[in-house]
């Protein structure tokens, strides 16, 4: 099943040779997700959503009318009055209708306050916004630098198969010419074929990371490939590094929090005011004619309600312990995003550091492998120590480019987590 989905995978990247590929560089895929991500829609739309309600909690503050009418007809009066010999009937048929208009006076200040939340909904959708576009622009700084990686891994592996060719052709010459036993050859053939299983694995990896990548920008997986490559110059983050303490209200996470605490009060004095008194004043016209001629009145009304409640002292309570709760939470978030900062920090620093000394592998690698050809050439070592001077090279460079790739992705994360 393995080697099914492989050459599946492998028929998907290249089924299309001849078509020619666009280059994005990682900012071009960051804007492509914010545009097409499924998450950036989902939460923009949100958005929307919460300034529908926002103006929607706007109409509370206006009167409602409502409107009424309707007509009757009874096989027999509905009221029967005898009178003498005869009896009169009254309501057999008539028409009615009318229009009431009620205007809110003072609602416990549930329509002040409820505005008031639902305009800290909009900012809180608003933030959410944000917080979805740093998810999304790391989750495409991870998809992209996994490309980036496996392209200098099989650029390497491309570059260690010619090493290889190399020493094969001069194990066979020595082999031929009686210098060195058949052996060294094998060794040789054994390491190309490992190479080149090395190299399918690379370009089938390859081909499933710009899967993920093309679905998360919204882009065909044949149709592009990253344009950028592991640089071999690399810049101290010193110049990266802030005050946290100065850069702690400008994150989202640490705003989110603080909203969270407005709007537990705004809910305490919305459940408050379920328990005082309202005032409404009330007005309508009203006609009929169930009684012969028609009658219109005109009505004005002021309506106080007074509610009686047992459970209020107890839901009073249990939202001063949800505003607590949220205070509570809102310190030790705080306290946690610092903490966040400063490992941000260390790991930035730390994957620099590694990087450098990554870099410097590299070179010595090189020297290595340099040497070890020469001393099989002169016949001072074997062929397994030239093959293991070969792997360490090509591990270094490996390593460089995943110690690079952290360091890049490092770099998101700690811009992120202070508010950038």
């Amino acid at each position: 099943m393995k080697r099914t989905l492989y050459i599946c995978l492998a028929a998907l990247a290249f089924q299309s040779p001849l078509k020619a590929q666009q280059l994005y560089t990682l900012e071009e895929c960051r804007q492509m997700a914010l545009e097409q991500n499924a998450k950036m829609k989902v939460a923009a739309n949100k958005a929307q959503m919460a300034k529908q309600e926002k103006r929607e909690a706007v109409t509370n503050f206006f009167p409602s009318i409502s409107l009424t009418g309707g007509t009757m007809k009874a096989d027999d009066g509905l009221i029967q009055m005898p009178m003498g010999e005869q009896t009169m009937k009254l309501l057999d048929e008539g028409t009615f209708g009318g229009a009431m208009v009620t205007m809110p006076i003072f609602a416990g200040g549930q329509i002040y306050h409820g505005n008031k939340l639902a305009k800290l909904g909009v900012e809180l959708s608003e933030l959410q916004l944000r917080q979805t576009r740093n998810e999304v622009t790391l989750t495409v700084d991870q998809y992209y630098w996994n490309i980036v990686v496996l392209n200098e891994k099989l650029k390497t592996l491309q570059h260690v198969s010619a090493l290889l060719e190399k020493i094969c052709s001069d194990a066979k010459a020595a082999v031929d010419a009686g210098i060195k036993n058949r052996n060294d050859l094998l060794q040789v053939e054994l390491r190309k074929n490992e190479t080149q299983s090395a190299v399918i694995d690379i370009q089938n990896n390859i081909a499933i990371c710009k899967m993920l990548l093309a679905q998360y920008i919204g882009t065909d997986m044949n149709s592009f490939d990253v344009q950028t490559a592991v640089s071999t110059e690399l810049r101290s983050p010193e110049h990266l590094y802030v005050n946290h303490n100065e850069r702690l209200e400008t994150t989202v996470e640490y705003q989110l929090l603080s909203k969270a605490v407005d709007a537990s009060k705004l809910e305490k004095r919305l459940n408050t005011g379920q328990f005082l008194p309202t005032v409404a004043l009330q007005g309508g016209y009203l006609y009929n004619d169930f009684m012969g001629p028609s009658q219109n009145s005109f009505v004005c009304m002021l309506n106080v309600s007074i509610p009686i409640s047992w459970k209020a002292p107890f839901s009073v309570r249990k939202y001063k312990l949800r505003h607590q709760n949220a205070v509570t939470e809102f310190n030790n978030g705080s306290e946690q995003l610092l903490i966040r900062m400063q490992k941000a920090q260390i790991d930035l620093s730390n994957a620099y550091q590694q990087a450098l000394i990554a870099l410097n592998s590299i070179e010595q690698s090189e020297e290595n492998l340099r040497l070890n050809e020469q001393y099989y050439k002169a016949g001072t070592s074997g062929m397994s120590d030239l093959l293991e001077a070969q792997q360490l090279y090509q591990q270094s460079r490996d390593k460089y480019a995943e110690a690079y790739s952290k360091y890049e992705i490092s770099k998101t994360e700690y811009l992120q987590a202070t508010g950038r």
